[in-house]
């Protein structure tokens, strides 16, 4: 019997902490849309100054605190835009290691990337990305500048291969 009340006080606990599941991911940020009819995501990433210790961020988020969550087989576009008047940003979608890597390498999938990984695009820059999401996994959102990913500049991303539509989770 205690055995049974010590689980059920578990689950309730871990429930009131975790908060309701629709609060989590029921309303997309407006920085993403979703075609559902075709499968497809859109995401406007903007890249700022004005982080903790200069860092930059990635819609306002950093280190990870925003996961987007993709359905596996979804189109991804993206249109990253650089508006830090202070240093040049790129993106590419890289898979979750034991620890972030130094700078950008070849993205985990195809042409999941915007062009010059490593230089950056300069301020006031744009670069338009699209890929198929199609093999589930971890992956990081990060900037492939030099020392920009381990300064926190990068989100997380999972291609869910048992979601059946995007959402976005906010971490704490």
């Amino acid at each position: 019997m205690q055995l049974i009340q010590r689980d059920s006080l578990l689950v309730l606990t871990s429930l009131v902490l975790a908060g309701p599941a629709s609060a989590q991911s029921a309303a997309l940020p407006a920085w993403m849309t979703v075609d559902s009819a075709s499968h497809t995501i859109s995401l406007q990433l903007r890249v700022e100054s004005g982080g903790p210790d200069s860092s930059a961020t990635i819609n306002g988020a950093r280190a990870g605190r925003v996961q987007v969550v993709v359905p596996r087989n979804w189109s991804v576009r993206w249109t990253w835009i650089n508006a830090d008047s202070s240093a040049a940003h790129s993106l590419v979608l890289m898979a979750e290691r034991e620890k972030l890597p130094l700078q950008g390498g070849q993205p985990a999938l195809d042409n999941a990337w915007t062009r010059a990984v490593v230089t950056g695009l300069k301020t006031g820059q744009r670069d338009l990305t699209s890929f198929v999401a199609d093999q589930a996994g971890w992956y990081w959102l990060l900037c492939g500048v030099p020392g920009h990913a381990l300064s926190g500049e990068w989100i997380g991303l999972k291609v869910d291969r048992d979601a059946t539509e995007p959402s976005v989770v906010e971490k704490m």
